[in-house]
């Protein structure tokens, strides 16, 4: 049987990969500087983000943005996300989180200055990946010190042309 990466909660994912990647980062930014190894690793990982939202489209066999949101547990499975749900439409998902225990797992490894290169970073490009008319804005986040993160999905609908008829 094959290792699967998909059937673990995303949290121990993380774990593991900042178990991997913390140091050799680190090592990298003494080598290189901190702002071009960070550069390097938020350009990696963004890549694998917008690569894993269309998998996960594909995943679910839809890329609507109502189907997003209702398979989005694998984030939150066992509390390492509290969310407050704000709205959800067809056309807008959008939800503060409240406790982020992605950050708090980061500064318990000591890399919490990579927590946001780490998971942050990756919600746009996952957004992208998984539906590119899907629109993301988050103003603010826990993982850079602030309350609550505010999550904003949107999927503009197009626009309806209506014909008038000619005099």
């Amino acid at each position: 049987m094959a290792f699967d990466p998909s059937q673990m909660d995303v949290i121990d994912r993380r774990q593991v990969e900042a178990m991997v990647l913390g140091p050799m980062i680190r090592a990298f930014q003494e080598e290189i500087g901190v702002e071009r190894a960070n550069d390097i690793a938020r350009s990696a990982i963004t890549k694998l983000a917008r690569e894993q939202g269309a998998q996960f489209a594909r995943g679910i066999g839809s890329n609507k943005l109502d189907d997003y949101a209702a398979n989005k547990d694998a984030w939150s499975r066992n509390g390492a996300l509290e969310v407050k749900i704000i709205e959800n439409t067809p056309a807008r998902y959008s939800f503060d989180v409240t406790r982020c225990k992605y950050a708090e797992m980061y500064n318990a490894l000591g890399f919490g200055d990579l927590g946001d290169i780490f998971s942050c970073t990756r919600d746009f490009e996952f957004c992208a990946g998984f539906n590119p008319e899907v629109k993301l804005v988050r103003t603010q986040t826990i993982m850079q010190g602030a309350a609550h993160c505010d999550f904003r999905y949107s999927l503009d609908e197009p626009e309806t042309q209506t014909s008038h008829d000619a005099d």
